[in-house]
């Protein structure tokens, strides 16, 4: 991995997905300014974690004595911890403002966008739980399966350190499609598989940990959302294609938070709540159009009317969002939650580009009511300039230092210039700017078909039968060829069911019931194969007989079983009927395939 805009600039879309297995993170031991940021907010996080069990056991503690000494002992204690907890919690919020890292290294200046770290997340072995489950359940041999546990076990230890580019893209995509197989195969509606899944807050690093594999696809999920906010602060967007770029990837970090929010209920952490995945849609949508915005300036005619009218319309619609952003971050749940530097970037973007919408519009009238948008303007560049200087975080961002004044001594020298001794002319109060915007946000869910995996446990069987939802009991028959045959019919394939068997037949006599599956022909698994290359089998066995290894569903012996008790009141009913209308003489026969 490297920070360098051509290490890790992404062509975003669907062109350059591989069909390919990506199994590949980034390398922790190679220090950029990014992955120091990650590996400091990893520590943090854990100590965060350490001291948040020493508060709980202190406050059992203080609930269980009755010691009024040692009471006095844990409150002291308990003092501390709070301290140390804050003090950890202001370094982490620090962490979270450290937007420039994500930035682009172009010399043209544009104001920094706000991304997302990366939810953290503990290494866990699955190797034991998932060994009991295919010996348990499946039947199989665990040690033969080694291959693959080890295989998805790198892959979860890769997706921790995804690169910020569209490899890094595919990393979490394939983990998460990956995660749909493993439930299926391995997560039983009855029965737990025994792992925690142990996930840190993105900006409080509180730790949260659940056995529902929902909470680590939702985390997956949220990840995929956090790196396409790096990838869009990272583009280069005093160019057309980083611009596109930028916009592109936004609308995608939007549509996974909304993706998450509308499929993932009951939330252990914060950050993937309701209201903070709502806040983080918006927030991302406010940046898709301050980048409609750039794109209307950069290609913009500064003396044209009608090119500037429209600057003016957009810059007024960024400043209504970032509006928007700035009410869904003052709820109750999130006032204290979110970190000051992100509402502090909120305002000052808000003050921004209201200064911008009436700064277009005075270049565009240049009149006694331009002169009025002018003034306007230069007051709302003073009010961003203020709240930017309110913020510690902030003052430290050179780059949004720079944007701000730069934009605040152009209307002040632009007002200087039209501000005539000899005007007399009355200045009104300029009207506020109406908003419009010629492209809304397009808000993109992320479309996991794009990255195409195979099942890692795909040798367990075809997942239409052996999945941990179905049950079923193996029996091994050993079947001789009589002169009629085997007498069974099979259909389908992969694997392939018996569809009938002859009564008297040698398949009857062996104990082969309709509706069983065929596994293994003498000895050689055939889950997988095709209803010919059974077939095949069967017919060029010797005299000595083929050996089959079969199952049946419990599912199907149910159903079988309701259909005989049908079957056999049918049979009660219909003779009760021909007794009463006295035709015995008629003789009913009932075939149930």
């Amino acid at each position: 991995m490297s920070d360098n805009a051509s290490d890790e600039d992404t062509a975003l879309g669907e062109e350059g997905v591989s069909g390919g297995s990506v199994r590949k993170g980034c390398d922790p031991l190679v220090l950029t300014q990014r992955s120091k940021l990650q590996q400091r907010r990893a520590k943090l996080n854990q100590q965060i974690n350490r001291e948040l069990r020493l508060r709980t056991g202190a406050e059992n503690l203080y609930r269980a004595t009755t010691n009024q000494k040692v009471k006095e002992t844990v409150s002291l204690e308990l003092s501390f911890v709070n301290s140390n907890l804050q003090l950890l919690k202001e370094e982490l919020e620090e962490l979270n403002s450290s937007m420039e890292v994500y930035q682009t290294d172009s010399e043209k200046v544009n104001v920094p966008m706000i991304p997302l770290g990366l939810k953290e997340t503990k290494e866990i072995d699955m190797t034991i739980p998932l060994q009991d489950f295919i010996s348990e359940h499946y039947g199989e041999d665990a040690s033969l399966y080694m291959a693959e546990i080890k295989e998805f076990m790198d892959l979860r230890q890769a997706m921790r350190t995804p690169s910020r580019n569209g490899a890094g893209l595919e990393l979490l995509m394939e983990y998460y499609n990956q995660l749909y197989f493993l439930d299926q195969r391995f997560f039983a509606p009855h029965k737990t598989l025994g792992v925690h899944f142990h996930w840190y807050d993105s900006l409080t690093g509180v730790p949260s940990f659940q056995r529902a594999l929902a909470f680590e696809k939702g985390s997956v999920l949220f990840n995929i959302g956090a790196l396409y906010t790096q990838i869009g602060a990272r583009q280069d967007r005093s160019t057309m294609p980083g611009i596109h770029n930028a916009i592109d990837a936004f609308q995608r970090a939007a549509g996974a938070f909304l993706y998450l929010q509308e499929n993932f209920s009951h939330a252990p952490s914060l950050d993937m709540s309701s209201p903070a995945l709502s806040m983080l849609v918006r927030l991302m949508v406010a940046q898709v159009q301050e980048c409609v915005c750039e794109r209307i300036t950069l290609t913009m005619e500064e003396d044209d009317l009608m090119s500037n009218l429209k600057a003016a319309q957009e810059a007024a619609r960024v400043s209504d969002v970032y509006s928007l952003v700035l009410q869904a971050m003052s709820v109750p749940l999130l006032k204290d939650y979110v970190p000051f530097s992100w509402i502090s970037v909120v305002q000052v973007k808000t003050q921004h580009f209201r200064a911008l919408a009436h700064y277009y519009t005075a270049i565009a009238l240049c009149d006694c009511t331009g002169k009025a948008h002018l003034r306007k303007a230069i007051i709302r560049h003073e009010e961003a300039l203020r709240l930017h200087g309110v913020c510690k975080m902030l003052r430290k961002m050179d780059i949004l230092q720079e944007v701000l004044s730069y934009g605040h001594t152009r209307s002040l020298e632009k007002y200087s210039d039209i501000d005539q001794e000899d005007d007399f002319c009355e200045i009104a109060e300029a009207p506020e700017i109406q908003s419009h915007t010629h492209q809304k946000p397009d808000i993109q869910p992320p479309d996991f078909s794009l990255v195409r995996i195979t099942d890692i446990f795909h040798r367990l069987g075809p997942l239409s039968v052996f999945s941990a939802r179905n049950r079923w009991v193996g029996r091994h028959v050993c079947l001789i060829r009589e002169e009629t045959g085997l007498g069974l019919t099979l259909r389908g394939d992969s694997p392939v069911l018996v569809a009938g068997v002859l009564p008297g037949g040698c398949a009857a006599e062996a104990g082969l019931r309709e509706g069983d599956y065929i596994v293994t022909v003498n000895g050689s698994d055939c889950k997988w194969a095709e209803h010919a290359e059974v077939v095949r089998a069967l017919k060029s066995c010797s005299e000595r007989g083929v050996e089959l290894d079969v199952i049946t569903l419990h599912s199907h012996e149910v159903h079988t079983w309701n259909i005989i008790n049908t079957n056999q009141k049918l049979n009660k009913r219909l003779h009760f009927f021909l007794k009463n209308m006295n035709m015995h003489h008629l003789e009913v026969k009932l075939h149930v395939v």
